[in-house]
This record gives C-alpha cells, sequence and structure tokens, in this order.
C-alpha cells in the first residue's frame, strides 16, 4: 500500500478504537473510497465504498473475526459496535419503559412517540441471531424511525436463546403484537395501523406474527416490514458461500446463532422458526429489503417472491450495493441512508399517510 495512505489509515483505525466514527465519514469522498481500496464486485454488485471501508476497519480491529468466545461476549460485543455505526440518539418527544404480555409472563419493552405522532405504531423486533441484541442495541434505530416518519414504534425485548430456544422467542413475538393491538388505543395509536417489523431475527419473527395471526386467527398486521430476514434455519442457498465471511455476518457466526437457537434440529422446518415453510396466503401485506452483499440475501429474496405468488400484496426492494444490518448504521450517510430513508418512505405511506 501507499506508505501515506497506510499512515491515513491507521489514524482512522485509531479514530475508530476510540468509537470516534463520525470524523471518520467526514473525510472527503474521494479519501474515503482510497482508504477502502479498490472496489469490490461480487456477483454484479459492487460494494458501497464507505461500507467497504467500514468492514476494513473492523478487520483491523482486535479481536475482529470468529465466533464470539461467549454469549456474554457476543451480547456486548453487538452493544459496543452498535454504538459506533449507530452513532448519537435523535431526540424525539418521549420514551417510555413498559411491560408488555409475553407468552409467559411479561416483557420488557420501550415505547418511542415522535414530536409529531401520527396514528400509526410499529411493533419491532430486533435483530441479533435470537441470542444477542436487546432494547438497547436498537434504540438508535427505532428513535430514528420514529422521528423520520412520525409513527410511533413499540420495540419488544423478547426472551434470547440459548436461555430461552425456539420457538419461545416467536411465541414471545405473536403475544406481544396480539397485546399491542389490543391496547393500541392507549398507547395514542389506530388498532387498524398496527405493523409489526424486525431487521434479521425480528424480520424472522415480523414474519411469524404475520403468519400465525393468519393461523390462529388474531387481528393482522397492517403491514410486515422485513429487513433483511432470516426465513429458512434449514436450507443453504448460493449467497451464503459468496459471502460467508468479511461483510459483517459470517457462515461461522449463522451456524453458530442456529445451534444456540434451535439445539433440537428437528424444530427448523417449524414454521414459528422458519417461516418460509409457514402458510402465505392471506397475509398482510409485506416490504421486504434484501441486501446484495448479504449471506441471508438469496432465503430473503425467496421468500418476497413466494409471499408474491401466494397472492400477498409485496413490495421487495433489493439494496444491491448494501451489507447485512445496514438498518443500524445511521452514522454513514450516502447509499446506506438513502435505503434507509426509502424504508421510512413506505412505513410513513401505510402508517401515517
Amino acid at each position: 500500500m501507499n506508505p501515506r495512505v497506510d499512515a491515513l489509515l491507521r489514524t482512522v483505525q485509531k479514530a475508530v478504537q476510540g468509537h470516534a466514527l463520525t470524523p471518520v465519514y467526514a473525510l472527503p469522498p474521494a479519501v474515503r473510497h482510497r482508504l477502502a481500496g479498490a472496489p469490490i464486485v461480487i456477483d454484479g454488485n459492487v460494494l458501497d465504498p464507505d461500507l467497504q471501508l467500514l468492514l476494513r476497519l473492523e478487520a483491523l480491529l482486535p479481536g475482529s473475526g470468529g465466533v464470539p468466545k461467549s454469549v456474554a461476549a457476543a451480547r456486548a460485543g453487538l452493544l459496543r459496535g452498535t454504538a459506533l455505526v449507530a452513532g448519537p440518539p435523535r431526540e424525539i418527544q418521549r420514551v417510555t419503559e413498559l411491560t408488555v404480555r409475553g407468552a409467559d409472563g411479561q416483557l420488557g419493552a420501550r415505547l418511542y412517540v415522535p414530536r409529531t405522532p401520527g396514528r400509526g405504531l410499529l411493533v419491532f423486533f430486533h435483530g441479533g441471531g435470537w441470542v444477542v441484541g436487546d432494547l438497547t442495541t436498537h434504540d438508535a434505530y427505532c428513535r430514528d424511525v420514529a422521528a423520520e416518519t412520525g409513527v410511533r414504534v413499540l420495540s419488544v425485548d423478547y426472551r434470547l436463546a440459548p436461555e430461552a430456544p425456539a420457538p419461545v422467542a416467536a411465541e414471545d413475538a405473536v403475544a406481544a403484537f396480539s397485546w399491542a393491538v389490543e391496547h393500541a388505543e392507549d398507547l395514542g395509536a389506530d388498532p387498524s395501523l398496527v405493523a409489526v417489523g424486525g431487521d434479521s431475527a425480528g424480520g424472522n419473527l415480523a414474519a411469524i406474527v404475520a403468519q400465525q395471526c393468519v393461523v390462529r386467527d388474531l387481528p393482522s398486521p397492517a403491514l410486515q416490514l422485513l429487513l433483511y430476514p432470516a426465513v429458512d434455519l434449514v436450507g443453504r442457498r448460493p449467497s451464503r458461500d459468496l459471502f460467508s465471511e468479511g461483510f459483517f455476518l459470517t457462515e461461522e457466526e449463522i451456524m453458530w446463532y442456529r445451534e444456540h437457537y434451535t439445539p433440537d434440529p428437528a424444530l427448523r422446518p417449524d414454521p414459528r422458526v422458519s417461516p418460509l415453510f409457514g402458510p402465505l396466503e392471506g397475509l398482510a401485506p409485506a416490504y421486504v429489503v434484501t441486501a446484495g452483499f448479504d449471506p441471508l440475501r438469496d432465503e430473503g429474496n425467496e421468500y418476497a417472491a413466494a409471499l408474491t405468488a401466494a397472492g400477498v400484496p409485496t413490495i421487495h426492494h433489493q439494496e444491491p450495493t448494501l451489507i447485512h444490518g445496514f438498518a443500524n448504521m445511521l452514522n454513514l450517510g450516502g447509499a446506506t441512508r438513502a435505503a434507509q430513508r426509502r424504508i421510512h418512505t413506505h412505513l410513513k405511506s401505510v402508517l401515517n399517510p
């Protein structure tokens, strides 16, 4: 590498180690793109250079790569990582801690109320492989959604594996969503404008909620928002090999999460674990977002196609230059921010017209 670029990269790395990502992305685009390196092109898609730089810096940080040493270490690592990429939390009218009904007792939750709220409510389930993640890891994202859309957001702290293996998270999600519909007016929302959504493992839970509402004859969501969802814990598709390492979510991590969430392999085809095998007819309208450099890309694309074939009103937006987890990367701007705003626009059109 050019010595000057190498020296600048080391300086940027130190900034990231100090949890100061904003100065990095304040550099001129030409400098950031040079630091990112030669363009990465896979399967006809070109990785966004700002994300490429982030991945390069992540690889240089101590302890990066490989599966977590423990569940506790993984949970702490996600907290640190999201704090770095999400940036400072946005100010909104109010954030209220409350409890909601789970499958077996009460669950923690947070209600995010925007400054000028409409009547819509998004019940949100965080990602993290059903093992990591919590209300704090996705606090900045929920604030951002509320601020940008005028939609109230109810983030639910469902129980995690391995303490609570599958299908506990799914049953918690169904119970929490049903509670939200029942109490929508108390939360300031219209019961007919309650949507369900989530990212990654949370997208899996949102898809399951939409299905189980039909199966159990419960009120259906106004929309299912599925951000790069995990929908099949049985099969394997080409994107798992194409992006097995180096693109935030690795193959090793996918398997680690799967083993913790479904220690009993016989549960993996259950629709409460793998919604790709569940009933699709008559489901709520769907907005599915997949990323071009995501090992889960192909199963998300397949699920969107299956929903469409089943007659479910579905909008599938592919983000060819982005990676898994981009929704939480609020500090980056550029293509990542543009993709986040497309999600906001659709949510607003449905829940706050």
